[in-house]
């Protein structure tokens, strides 16, 4: 394969989400030298890229971004022009769970891996690297190889395996100094000299002791596993938080205390109303399929436990609502503070307040959210209501939202959730003031000294 480095390289990413868009950005911030478009199907989305209104909230992403686009970085529906024209093709696009035939619930959906292969396919004139950015199974590359070798047997492709580890909320931090950057690929002198093209793009900015290399199939079962890892010690977390309610004890203080252990360490012991995102319940699912697939029966309940106790801890904290507002919330306003997974995030994909609303909404509550970064229309797509919807109401702020409210929920961890002035909100409440602090952000005393009842995850 030709030394792509050699003269101007050229990346296209199919695919303008949360990995494609932000990646991109990044790789064209750090590389004037190189040419980086994103394409994508989908005009609105292309558009909002092109725009002053990203269509995704990211810290630092909207700098980046009016950085290097136009100079060095596009976004365009002209897919089949920018695949011929690359010399490097990220795949970066969804890969959700199967709704429907084998696998379905479990298994990831790869027709969309597949319609990208199949493209590359038909309009590739010239030799590529196809790089594999979207969560996918183990083996996946052999698929994608195939489909490539069915077009022009005069083109040849290298399929790479580079999976992104990005925290939605601190993606741009991630990507400026990520704590490794993963790359598979074939054992062959082929395969080796894309491996070192994609390693030289990275290195340009991330040390390279940070770059590491493995063969296509590990590089593709990490994903899975790094985040089946991380889903697990929230859901651990989780089942000792429903200990710590009925014997005392704190959760934060546990937390904190095993934490310290340096073989344990502290991340990811954050009790809370349960995981949410695109990634940590698909990945866990998609492992649990591949562990089945292969007769690995023990070890596939063993991992579908983690997504239990996640449904588990959600409805707890809507039965703990309802309990403690003498059982019942029928036609009491009931205010929700955050819809995002989690802070600094537009994404509520798999966020726990759907499943938290819906079933407040199943127990006739008026349910009054407040977000300071979800769109309305997408509040009300989640919850599949229609916007004239009397049992949900959006609101501007979390003022409006809790103000003579029955009780106050806060479901994502917002920082400026901390600051609002709870006493004023209070003061003009005409009933009692019960707070459920979903994600333990709060001061509880200073809050009970208003007069509130509060509520914590893991805490009697």
């Amino acid at each position: 394969m030709a030394d792509v480095l050699s003269a101007l390289m050229k990346i296209c990413c199919i695919g303008a989400g949360y990995v494609g868009g932000p990646t991109m950005a990044m790789i064209a911030h750090k590389c004037e030298d190189i040419e980086v478009t994103v394409v994508d199907l989908n005009e609105e989305r292309i558009a909002a890229w092109n725009s002053e209104k990203l269509p995704i909230y990211e810290p630092g992403l909207e700098e980046i971004v009016s950085d290097a686009r136009g100079r060095n970085l596009f976004f365009s529906t002209a897919v089949d022009e920018s695949i011929a024209e690359a010399d490097i093709v990220f795949i970066s696009v969804n890969t959700p769970t199967k709704t429907y035939g084998t696998g379905a619930g479990k298994a990831a959906d790869l027709k969309y891996i597949e319609l990208c292969a199949r493209q590359i396919a038909k309009v590739s004139t010239t030799d590529k690297i196809i790089v594999e950015k979207s969560t996918i199974p183990v083996r996946t590359a052999t698929t994608i190889k195939r489909i490539l070798s069915s077009g022009n047997s005069n083109v040849k492709f290298q399929v790479l395996s580079n999976p992104e580890f990005l925290a939605e909320g601190t993606a741009i931090k991630d990507l400026m100094a990520p704590d490794r950057v993963l790359i598979g690929g074939e054992e062959s002198e082929a395969g080796q000299k894309a491996i070192q093209t994609l390693v030289d793009v990275y290195a340009r900015w991330v040390d390279k002791a940070n770059i590491l290399t493995t063969n296509v199939w590990s590089s593709e079962l990490s994903k899975l596993t790094a985040n089946a890892f991380l889903a697990q010690r929230i859901s651990s977390i989780n089942a000792i938080s429903s200990l710590c309610e009925v014997t005392g004890a704190n959760v934060d203080e546990v937390a904190r205390a095993i934490g310290m252990d340096s073989r344990i360490g502290p991340k990811f012991l954050k009790a809370s109303v349960g995981f949410g995102g695109s990634c940590f319940q698909k990945d866990v699912l998609n492992l649990v399929y591949l562990c089945e697939h292969y007769g690995l029966h023990k070890e596939a309940e063993y991992w579908e436990q983690v997504i239990t106790m996640n449904d588990h801890q959600k409805k707890r904290f809507v039965d703990k609502i309802v309990k403690t507002l003498f059982n019942t919330v029928s036609g009491k306003k009931i205010a929700i503070l955050g819809f995002a997974f989690k802070k600094d995030t537009n994404d509520t994909r798999e966020t726990a307040a759907i499943y938290v609303c819906r079933d407040l909404i199943e127990e006739q509550a008026h349910v009054c959210i407040y977000d300071p970064q979800v769109p309305a229309e997408k509040i009300y797509a989640d919850l599949e209501i229609s916007e004239d919807d009397p049992r949900v109401t959006i609101c501007s702020s979390a003022k409006e939202a809790a103000t003579d409210a029955h009780a106050i929920a806060i479901l994502t961890e917002w920082d400026e959730f901390k600051d609002i002035d709870f006493k004023g909100v209070y003061q003009s409440m005409l009933k009692p003031a019960f707070l459920f602090d979903g994600r333990n952000i709060l001061d509880r005393g200073r809050l009970e000294e208003i007069g509130f009842e509060v509520y914590g995850v893991g805490s009697a």
